[in-house]
């Protein structure tokens, strides 16, 4: 005390103001160290969940017509009179769909049956010539040559008469043709078939989706392909529409060089509201396979990676990168990164940073999801 007193009147100043430092660091510094230990968030905790999760493989592709039948004029020259399907009619085997004039051939029909009788007439004088110089040929009454020429006349006129008879089967072919029959049962896709139109032989006049069937042609990946058998069970989404289901009809034995993608045919028994034409999304069921899942909300992306906060014993997070998997419902799974029974924060962790303190509360009770859902 007696040092201080001597230390004057400077000396008095300046212990003042360091015993006034002291005591306003004293009540700060006991601030900030209560700051530092308070939990930075209150959180729930949860561990990663086994459960048995299908194996899917999803694919895009086309909706197309198993197969496409065109149907066109066998007759050329005629024309159209009537037309009595349209786009979008489901006809049967055999059904008309349209009809062509017949008058031109049913002239030609005549005259070939025509033709065919006289050809029979004469093939039946040929016929009586040619046995009675037979009969004459043993007595020598006629000479050889005689009954060579007959029997020759004979064989000549059957042989016009199978000509005649062939051109009119002919004419009544045509006649038959002059009705354009489905050759198969299914759905009219496309028509060009016009009233009073004069075709000729082979034009296409309507495109027929044999059976109504349809089938979506699948582009996957050539790597995957291996995994994909006649059989498997198929669940497609058209655009605009309900899910279809669909089973694989079979793996196109080529893979495109441009893409690297392969085709798969998967046959609709049922197509629903798909369409000829229709893009479609799908995934190839592969079976199921055992997962470790947390809730989609314990997983954070950030820089393109996935991120859980582990907690520790000091009641601190560490932030972890993890590998993800398939998703079902609000379900993730962890393929790789997450020790095994490792507590993790279960959501929220976008309010917090590697190394934060944190208050655990206890979670809701979670639904069982160990069965395949």
């Amino acid at each position: 005390m007696n040092v201080l007193l001597s230390l004057g009147g400077s000396g008095k100043t300046v212990l003042a103001a360091t015993l006034l430092l002291s005591l306003l660091a004293g009540p700060a510094s006991a601030a900030g160290a209560d700051k530092a230990a308070k939990p930075a968030l209150s959180v729930a905790t949860t561990t990663a969940t086994p459960a048995e999760w299908p194996i899917r493989l999803t694919a895009s592709g086309n909706v197309m017509a198993w197969q496409e039948a065109s149907v066109g004029a066998e007759v050329s020259g005629l024309r159209l009179t009537d037309v009595k399907v349209n786009v979008g009619d489901t006809v049967k085997r055999g059904q008309v769909l349209a009809s062509f004039s017949t008058t031109t051939v049913e002239a030609d029909v005549a005259q070939a049956r025509a033709q065919l009788a006289e050809a029979q007439a004469t093939l039946a004088e040929a016929a009586a010539n040619a046995e009675r110089a037979r009969q004459l040929s043993e007595s020598g009454a006629m000479s050889g040559q005689q009954v060579n020429q007959l029997i020759t006349a004979e064989r000549t006129a059957q042989a016009r008469m199978e000509s005649a008879r062939a051109a009119l089967e002919n004419q009544q072919t045509r006649l038959r043709q002059t009705r354009l029959l489905a050759p198969d049962a299914g759905v009219i896709s496309a028509r060009s078939a016009t009233v009073g139109a004069v075709v000729g032989a082979g034009q296409e006049l309507f495109r027929l989706i044999r059976n109504h069937r349809l089938e979506w042609r699948a582009e996957v990946p050539a790597t995957e392909l291996a995994r994909i058998k006649a059989g498997q069970a198929v669940h497609i989404t058209p655009a605009g529409g309900a899910t279809v289901a669909g089973r694989v009809r079979m793996v196109a034995p080529t893979v495109d060089p441009q893409t690297r993608n392969g085709l798969v045919y998967v046959d609709l028994p049922s197509p629903g509201d798909a369409r000829a034409g229709m893009f479609a999304r799908g995934e190839f069921d592969l079976g199921s396979a055992r997962a470790a899942t947390l809730p989609q909300s314990a997983v954070l992306l950030r820089d393109g990676f996935a991120f859980v906060f582990v907690l520790g014993g000091d009641s601190k997070v560490a932030m972890t990168k993890v590998g993800t998997g398939r998703r079902v419902g609000d379900r993730i799974e962890i393929t790789a990164g997450l020790p095994p029974g490792a507590r993790v924060v279960a959501a929220g962790g976008g309010f917090l940073s590697d190394g934060d303190l944190v208050q655990v509360v206890d979670a809701p009770a979670a639904p069982d999801r160990t069965t395949r859902p």
